[in-house]
């Protein structure tokens, strides 16, 4: 038995639960109190955008040498933004970060590159050309769902389980998931191929549904969060902790 940690999408919650516990402004009418956590969590939001895009942030320690040696071993590099909660122009400026050199040699998948993949198109509808073209779009998600479905049920008919397999996601996996085939797309790799490199629980989650073992480099505020769906976890890159030569290790990478 465990517990499951879930703080991602609960920052309204949390901010109600501090409000309760030190009190609400005593001019703020109960009916304005959504209001008020709104207006709270978009100034959090534009300061976290400010500082991201500041010129005085670094990029974090041993990123770089990491990236020149994937770069060296003829590693298909794709930053990917476009399920970041900080949207792609905080992120692309960080990437410019990385200076000119780099940013030619690796491949930037935003929302815009999710659309233009043949995933994008195909299977999330975008560019379809017909409401018949949607409709057999639409049909396809249905039997891929049925069958895993089925093969779940012999699977578990075979162990004498009872299984019942939730075969819905939800619109941020989706995101992600689709982010990640446009990804493994764009550096002309099968997704089993891959790996992620991923700081957030969605991003495991969605790697995990599609078959890419991921591994977490942690941050400050996930410093006590549990990934037990990656492959790893790690605090920073280089030294003792994640390097291109563990990267390709079997650890990480199924040898198949």
């Amino acid at each position: 038995m465990y517990i499951h940690r879930k703080a991602a999408g609960d920052e309204e919650r949390m901010l109600i639960l501090f409000f309760n516990r030190i009190g609400w402004p005593t001019s703020l009418p109960n009916n304005e109190k959504e209001t008020f956590l709104k207006s709270i969590m978009r100034e959090k939001r534009k300061a976290l955008e400010d500082f991201a895009m500041s010129r005085s942030l670094a990029l974090r320690p041993g990123v770089e040498k990491f990236i020149d040696e994937a770069i060296q071993e003829g590693l298909p590099l794709v930053l990917l933004t476009a399920y970041s909660k900080n949207g792609d122009e905080v992120c692309r400026s960080i990437i410019e970060k990385l200076g000119h050199d780099r940013t030619l040699q690796v491949k930037v998948v935003g929302k815009d590159e999710v659309q233009q993949s043949y995933y994008g198109q195909l299977v999330l509808g975008e560019g379809v050309s017909s409401s018949l073209d949607e409709q057999l779009v639409k049909e396809a998600r249905k039997a891929v769902s049925m069958e895993k479905q089925r093969v779940a049920e012999e699977v578990a008919s075979i162990l004498k389980l009872s299984v019942d397999i939730d075969t819905t996601s939800s619109e941020s996996t989706d995101l992600v998931v689709a982010t990640l085939r446009a990804g493994a797309e764009y550096a002309g790799l099968p997704v089993q191929s891959c790996v992620l490199i991923a700081g957030s629980q969605s991003g495991v989650v969605g790697a995990e549904k599609i078959g890419i073992p991921s591994v977490v480099i942690r941050s400050s505020s996930t410093a006590r969060a549990e990934f037990r769906r990656a492959k790893a976890v790690m605090d920073g890159f280089g030294g003792a902790d994640l390097t291109v030569s563990k990267l390709l290790s079997k650890r990480f990478v199924d040898p198949s």
